[in-house]
């Protein structure tokens, strides 16, 4: 998956500048997809270049300037062949099974307390995540309320469910996480 799938996916929904882009990937409660502002702007004016998106100048007073992007066609069409094909999952690149990997090299109260405080963290996402979903069940969250604007209101309950789905995964993954952690609890344990 590449940053320009995720700004597209947005952009269908509505319009909006690179400030509110940024403002969305910061603000959204731990999206399936993280981005900083050094990446945004510069794959916004790629993705112009290659026809993706256009955009527009906007003057806001007498002499900001914006530029409000919206995609294209071209972007468009490119959205929905990157959505349609099955693509390798990424290598895997995770610290924190890494560090697990090698809690016997420490004694068993220090890992665990890196593990109680990733079960915290994890049981923090699994709460963002039920209100996210919950958010978009009931259709409330604004860029779904933008993108149903465009959409017949018979597809509604299923864009609002595809979405929620999503959300009841990453939920699902963050306890398997939270039920593993206690294991390795539970091990640590056994050994003193």
């Amino acid at each position: 998956m590449s940053l320009q799938h995720a700004l597209l996916g947005v952009l269908e929904a509505r319009p909006m500048n690179g400030y509110e882009l940024t403002r969305f990937f910061d603000a959204a409660p731990r999206w399936v997809w993280s981005a900083p502002q050094s990446q945004i702007y510069p794959t916004l004016r790629q993705m112009e270049q290659a026809g993706l998106i256009e955009g527009q100048k906007e003057i806001r007073g007498t002499r900001l300037k914006r530029t409000v992007y919206s995609i294209t066609e071209h972007g468009l069409e490119e959205l929905r062949t990157w959505l349609g094909t099955g693509h390798t999952p990424a290598p895997v690149r995770d610290s924190f099974s890494l560090q697990a990997l090698f809690f016997d090299m420490i004694d068993a109260d220090r890992a665990a307390s890196v593990l109680k405080a990733y079960i915290a963290e994890q049981e923090q996402l699994i709460t963002e995540w039920r209100a996210h979903r919950e958010a978009l069940l009931a259709k409330d969250t604004d860029l779904l309320k933008e993108r149903l604007k465009n959409r017949p209101p018979a597809e509604h309950d299923r864009i609002a469910g595809l979405k929620a789905n999503v959300f009841a995964g990453q939920v699902a993954v963050a306890q398997a996480r939270v039920d593993w952690a206690r294991e390795s609890l539970r091990l640590l344990a056994e050994g003193v």
